[in-house]
């Protein structure tokens, strides 16, 4: 049983999964990681979920890792460290990132190295304006390992990528959505009632072709666009023969809201 996330299930296809870790910071261990990994796998086969929110409990969305950990990795082999970060903490953020379903963050606080790293893998991120994003991993001397220097030179630039890895710099709200590092940023009070919202209108999009657009989004970050133009033959295909393609095209044409069903 997870003792440190919860998913709770809103109305519309919306399942949240809250850390639960407020008395900490929500600091990250591998359990809590694990815990992740874990509830966005569950949600990534439910048929009745349409949307996946992270969020967390408190004033901080992750402090960082749980100093308790740091202090007794120092004592384990590379081996068991290797284990651990590909098991639990990479394994949440493949998890997140390769989830075919749309992913929101919902991000307040301190958004520190595992949470900050957490959050870029979500599709979309929303922050509370006391938001403060750090890649400080560098500080510990040693580096984010979970996919920030991938993602971050292509969600901010690679200029901005560098002082946040290489220099530790904290982002703060203005900034954050200034760079395009967050979509949106409201009241901390009115985080979780946007973020519902946001959740709601991801619900309402065809599952098949969001999934699809995702993955070809995905996929062209680390392919040619000659690979993109050939795999996206057949997606397409797949795409206008769907129920979906059909639903939207009436929808459209008679004026009135869709409702897919995904296939």
């Amino acid at each position: 049983m997870a003792q440190h996330v919860r998913i709770d299930r809103a109305a519309n296809g919306v399942a949240l999964v809250v850390v639960a870790r407020a008395d900490i910071g929500n600091a990250s261990s591998p359990a809590m990681l694990g815990e992740i990994r874990d509830a966005f796998t569950e949600l990534s086969s439910d048929n009745e979920v349409r949307a996946i929110v992270l969020s967390a409990e408190g004033k901080h969305f992750s402090v960082g890792a749980d100093f308790g950990f740091l202090k007794d990795i120092t004592a384990m082999p590379a081996s068991e460290i290797k284990g651990t970060v590909y098991a639990n903490f990479q394994g949440a953020a493949k998890a997140i990132y390769r989830c075919a379903k749309p992913t929101l963050a919902l991000v307040q606080g301190a958004a520190v190295t595992v949470g900050c790293e957490l959050a870029l893998a979500c599709d979309f991120r929303i922050a509370a304006d006391n938001v403060r994003f750090q890649e400080s991993w560098i500080k510990l001397g040693i580096m984010p390992p979970l996919g920030g220097v991938f993602l971050l030179p292509r969600i901010i630039g690679m200029g901005r990528a560098m002082e946040m890895c290489m220099l530790g710099k904290q982002v703060g709200g203005e900034e954050a959505l200034r760079i395009g590092l967050v979509s949106e940023l409201v009241a901390p009070d009115q985080l979780p009632v946007r973020g519902l919202e946001f959740a709601r209108e991801l619900t309402a999009l065809p599952p098949m072709a969001y999934a699809t657009v995702k993955q070809s989004l995905q996929r062209g970050l680390e392919s040619s666009m000659e690979a993109e133009w050939q795999a996206n033959l057949s997606n397409q295909a797949l795409l206008l023969g769907s129920e979906d393609f059909r639903e939207g095209l009436t929808a459209v044409t008679g004026k009135r809201a869709p409702q897919f069903a995904g296939r």
